[in-house]
């Protein structure tokens, strides 16, 4: 009859691990998901800054243009650049 037939061989492989097989399972099962987390978080926060810029720098470009175009004096001109944080 073989070794392993009645358990013994794999009780003399896992030894004393079988127990912690479970926690060990939970841990790696954690750490994928912080890590999928952090990843979708990276990608949101840079996409959402790209759109931020764009819009801003797009805000300013457009306000610089009614300003060449006389719409705007310079007083609102200089208080709309400064609300827009330009």
């Amino acid at each position: 009859m073989p070794m392993w037939s009645n358990g013994a061989c794999r009780d003399a492989m896992w030894g004393g691990w079988m127990p912690f097989q479970g926690i060990f399972f939970l841990l790696l099962l954690v750490l994928a998901i912080i890590g999928i987390v952090a990843v979708a978080r990276s990608i949101f926060h840079s996409s959402a800054r790209r759109t931020g810029e764009r819009q801003g720098s797009s805000s300013l470009e457009i306000l610089e243009q009614r300003y060449a175009k006389g719409e705007l004096d310079r007083e609102d001109y200089l208080q709309k650049k400064s609300d827009l944080g330009g």
